[in-house]
């Protein structure tokens, strides 16, 4: 076989001519290592432009996310103005709907007070025509002074005519007059203490002599019960006439 003569830690040495060719090799690749690192014009303008294309594509990029943001905002402060636009609306609406409301009960309340009002008017007058309706059909009452009687004969017989005639109890001035005179001769105070009704321990008293039991029975409501007082003594005798002889006007004698 034929020796391996590129063994490990053994290599042929290069001629000279091959040194000589490498190293012009290197120098060529140093010089074009330094072509490349420092660009000539017409590759700087190549550079540029690429970069300078790079570039505007990046603006324009930026220009339409910016265009896109701004139609958003946009839209978005449409739909707030749109918002802002329909509460308006609807508070004027609410507004406009109390407004009403309250104008309805305004006129409500006013019209339940002119109702009112006109009730109590109504009323008032009613009232003052029911007065002068009552006035109208009440009688007048005409106010008479009591009437009074002098405090003598003539007196105390007039005011036993009139609660006689009051009474229903028939009699005369002039038979009334006539017995006093004959029974009395006009005192009131007179009595009897001789005759059988002083001996039975009742005597005759008073202007017509009337016992105490007869006074009793016959007297008129309305006059003293006193058997002495003058009209209360001629009132009841000419009661008791009256039931025995129809009128006092009968009797002439002891009765």
């Amino acid at each position: 076989m034929p020796k391996n003569n590129r063994t490990r830690g053994h290599s042929r040495a290069l001629p000279k001519s091959h040194r000589i060719a490498i190293a012009g090799v290197a120098t060529l690749g140093a010089a074009a290592v330094a072509f490349s690192a420092v660009p000539s014009s017409a590759q700087s303008t190549t550079t540029d432009a690429a970069s300078s294309a790079r570039v505007a594509y990046s603006s324009e990029q930026i220009k339409d996310v910016k265009a896109s943001v701004t139609d958003q905002l946009a839209g978005a402060s449409v739909k707030v103005e749109t918002i802002a636009a329909k509460q308006k609306a609807a508070a004027a609406t609410a507004a406009k709907a109390a407004a009403a409301k309250a104008a309805t009960a305004k006129k409500a309340a006013a019209a339940t007070a002119a109702k009112a009002a006109a009730a109590k008017k109504a009323e008032v007058a009613r009232q003052a025509k029911e007065a002068v309706s009552r006035s109208a059909q009440r009688p007048q009452v005409v106010t008479v002074a009591a009437k009074t009687y002098a405090n003598n004969l003539d007196g105390w017989i007039r005011q036993s005519l009139d609660i006689m005639k009051a009474k229903g109890i028939p009699g005369s001035y002039e038979g009334l007059h006539r017995n006093i005179m004959r029974e009395s001769s006009g005192n009131p105070y007179a009595i009897n203490n001789w005759d059988i009704n002083a001996i039975n321990g009742i005597p005759s008293k008073g202007l017509l002599q009337v016992i105490p039991p007869t006074f009793k029975a016959y007297h008129v409501a309305g006059t003293s019960w006193n058997i002495y007082d003058p009209v209360a003594n001629i009132t009841a005798a000419a009661n008791y006439a009256a039931d025995k002889y129809g009128s006092m006007d009968n009797v002439n004698s002891a009765y």
